[in-house]
């Protein structure tokens, strides 16, 4: 199987002049950021979304990353999974809507999935840390950020046990950050409570939340600059 090729990888030998927002667009798409820390069962719940029944389909942003492929992990599906080198050239290019260092890696939004989708008309679903939801919400004030919790520390300590994909030092880093992150959850709009073994309940609450966000605001209008502004 040949490797697929990172949106945007072109574009990043090339720098080109900033271009104006397209304020013409006019959508009612939301960009949605599913955000929590590490262990509080992202994928997980991104994954019962993709088995629900969305009209339209939602679209889910494959985030880029210069961290190493897990087992089991596919280049294009779970990341687009860059060298250092390529990552930086992305980077320069203005390829991400934004771009942050965690837990010693590096991770971006590409910016072309977000702006395709949304003119499309379909609500983007992004998964992102916290210090990247908040340079989104900074960049793109229509953004609705989504919270995920865990029932308790411990619960989440023992899921990142469980999982077993960190080495030692990984773990005690994503451990130590969990306390920190889960301070900052009253700057989203929603909080949801990912309790353990009630995956599906979960994904029906952020659905419910997504719905009432278009009853409440039909008008709506999520902008995403070509290049940051």
């Amino acid at each position: 199987m040949s490797e697929l090729t990172p949106p945007g990888a072109e574009a990043a030998r090339t720098k080109e002049a900033e271009p104006a927002p397209e304020t013409e667009d006019a959508n009612p798409a939301i960009l949605v950021i599913i955000s929590g820390p590490s262990g509080v069962g992202k994928d997980t719940i991104i994954e019962a979304l993709r088995r629900r029944q969305h009209d339209p389909e939602y679209h889910y942003v494959v985030t880029s990353t210069t961290r190493e492929r897990r087992p089991g992990e596919v280049n294009g599906v779970d990341y687009w999974f860059l060298d250092p080198e390529t990552f930086v050239a992305q980077r320069a290019a203005g390829e991400f809507l934004e771009a942050n260092e965690v837990h010693g890696n590096w991770y971006g939004t590409p910016r072309g999935q977000v702006r395709g989708a949304l003119a499309e008309g379909r609500d983007v679903i992004l998964k992102i840390d916290v210090q990247g939801a908040q340079v989104v919400k900074e960049k793109i004030p229509g953004a609705l950020l989504i919270f995920l919790i865990p029932p308790s520390l411990e619960d989440l300590f023992q899921r990142l046990l469980s999982r077993a994909t960190e080495t030692a030092n990984e773990l005690e880093i994503r451990q130590r950050n969990a306390a920190i992150e889960l301070a900052r959850q009253e700057d989203y709009d929603y909080v949801v409570t990912n309790e353990t073994g009630q995956v599906e309940r979960t994904a029906e609450r952020i659905d419910a939340i997504i719905a009432e966000e278009h009853r409440k605001h039909p008008d709506r209008r999520v902008e995403v600059y070509p290049r940051s502004p």
